[in-house]
């Protein structure tokens, strides 16, 4: 009920009691659908702050403000200087009134869907609207008096009731009550409302409200001052919202890292389980090894008992312009790099697998975190602060990505990936690169006294790959090196590099941060 009449009929003469007399000294923006305004009396200061978004608008009264030294645009200069006289409210309206010396006044249409400010420098000057979209507002009068009673439907007397008041005579009995009945309870609550005993900071299906009627479950019974009020109620509703952005934003956060690191579990299972489950590179170059007699120089494919499945006839392909002996040498090679696969791919399950439980675990904790600091003070222990992508890739001639709080860059072509390992990566930044192809240098920037995770050196060795020649290879092969063991040569064309040391990891070509592939 902080928008409702009902509440607004306190708030004015509480107003007028608290600002006759006070001079406008500044009126001001620093967001959308914000308007704000410093009064000056003496040594003393009063700030009005109007939010009027359509998602929540309220009259907030402050008790200090600073003013932001940035994307801070003054309004209505007319107004400055003015004094206040008194403030009034709109009959069984949700519009709350300034009144000036020299007849001007300022408007609080506080309405849910459509709030406005509306200021009018005198009787016949036109009318100035902070919301310029909403037109009509030029032309606000304050609404008719009530229609006469009828003592079948006593609510239509009052059309300013609000949601709260209807509810609170239900709970009284109303609809079972006769008509008399009916009028004296609508009466007794109107009498309530117009001279509340308390007001009361209470939840109503799950929502913080300030009302003027014992209704919902009651977390604070507090005495008729408005103004006090209205700032413990904007304290505690801007709070929980706050919180109730962070909480989902760390929620959804923490399900889609437990989501990715499933997700390429399951694919390093996935192609594990094919790699254990195929005749192997070395049991074949030993098949071909053990029978080079039998093999005719030039042969497409050589037919031999395989002694590693009870000596069951095998054809193995073969290339005619290549020797029996160089394809099992090949062949032997490719093993190696299987087996390297292999312990790769055992050692990035294992861990992805432990990074989702982990963020399973964080999210049963997060369950019972209930208020804002708590989960701020949580977010930080368990590195989970807010990213700063938005801000960095504003400042940033890179792909910028973040990752665990560690930001990754990522050129966008040759001469990009020149001014990226040349002139913004740092010695004992990571610099990776998909191997002998050509791609995008990835760098992950070094955080003093923290080692990077090697999920984060996973994560943007699949960047690596995605933007290289590799990207629809199933694996590639990606090098990773400290900044400081990369070097161009003179001469060289832009984007090339020499690495001096490096160890290469295989990865799946992939963009984790944006669900590609």
């Amino acid at each position: 009920m902080h928008n409702n009449y009902y509440f607004l009929r306190q708030l004015a003469p509480a107003l007028t009691q608290t600002l006759a007399g006070f001079r406008v000294a500044a009126c001001f923006s620093q967001e959308k659908d914000e308007l704000i305004i410093g009064l000056v009396k003496d040594e003393a200061e009063f700030w009005l702050k109007a939010q009027l978004s359509a998602a929540f608008a309220v009259l907030a009264l402050p008790e200090t403000f600073n003013r932001a030294r940035a994307n801070s645009v003054d309004l209505l200069p007319e107004l400055l200087g003015k004094v206040v006289m008194r403030a009034s409210v709109f009959l069984h309206d949700r519009v709350l009134q300034l009144h000036f010396q020299g007849d001007a006044t300022l408007l609080f249409k506080l309405y849910g869907p459509r709030p406005n400010v509306v200021f009018r420098p005198g009787p016949n000057a036109p009318a100035q609207l902070f919301h310029q979209r909403y037109l009509a507002d030029a032309d606000l009068v304050s609404a008719p008096p009530a229609p006469a009673p009828d003592p079948a439907y006593p609510l239509r007397q009052y059309p300013a009731l609000g949601d709260v008041p209807p509810r609170y005579l239900r709970a009284q009995g109303y609809d079972q009550a006769d008509a008399a009945t009916r009028q004296q309870l609508v009466h007794d609550v109107v009498a309530q409302l117009e001279n509340p005993a308390h007001f009361y900071l209470t939840a109503l299906e799950g929502k913080s409200r300030l009302t003027l009627l014992p209704l919902g479950d009651i977390e604070q019974t507090l005495p008729p001052d408005p103004v006090a009020a209205l700032r413990l109620f904007v304290r505690l509703i801007l709070g929980r919202r706050a919180y109730e952005a962070e909480l989902r934003q760390v929620k959804q956060g923490l399900e889609k890292r437990a989501d990715e690191a499933t997700f390429s579990a399951a694919q390093s299972r996935s192609r594990l389980y094919a790699l254990e489950h195929t005749v192997g590179y070395r049991q074949t170059a030993d098949l071909i090894m053990a029978n080079l007699s039998h093999i005719l120089p030039g042969a497409a494919s050589v037919e031999v008992l395989d002694f590693y499945q009870d000596d069951q006839p095998r054809v193995i392909k073969l290339k005619p312009t290549e020797t029996p002996q160089r394809t099992a040498q090949n062949l032997y090679r490719k093993a190696k790099n299987q087996q390297i696969e292999t312990k790769e791919l055992l050692e990035r399950s294992e861990r992805r697998e432990a990074e989702a439980f982990w963020c399973l675990e964080r999210l049963e904790e997060l369950a019972a975190i209930t208020e804002l600091r708590t989960l701020r003070a949580w977010r930080k222990t368990h590195d989970l602060l807010p990213a700063t992508k938005a801000t960095e890739a504003a400042e940033l001639p890179f792909k910028v990505f973040t990752d665990s709080g560690f930001t990754i860059l990522v050129g966008r072509n040759a001469q990009n990936n020149d001014l990226l390992t040349q002139r913004y990566a740092h010695k004992d930044d990571l610099w990776l690169h998909a191997k002998d192809v050509t791609g995008s240098h990835v760098v992950i920037k070094h955080k003093a006294g923290q080692p990077i995770p090697e999920p984060v050196v996973e994560r943007a060795a699949q960047l690596a790959a995605w933007y290289s020649r590799r990207k629809n290879d199933s694996l590639c092969p990606v090098t990773v090196t400290p900044k400081k063991f990369v070097r161009k040569r003179k001469g060289a064309i832009a984007g090339q590099v020499v690495v001096e040391r490096e160890k290469v990891v295989l990865v799946v070509p992939n963009n984790p941060f944006e669900r590609v592939g």
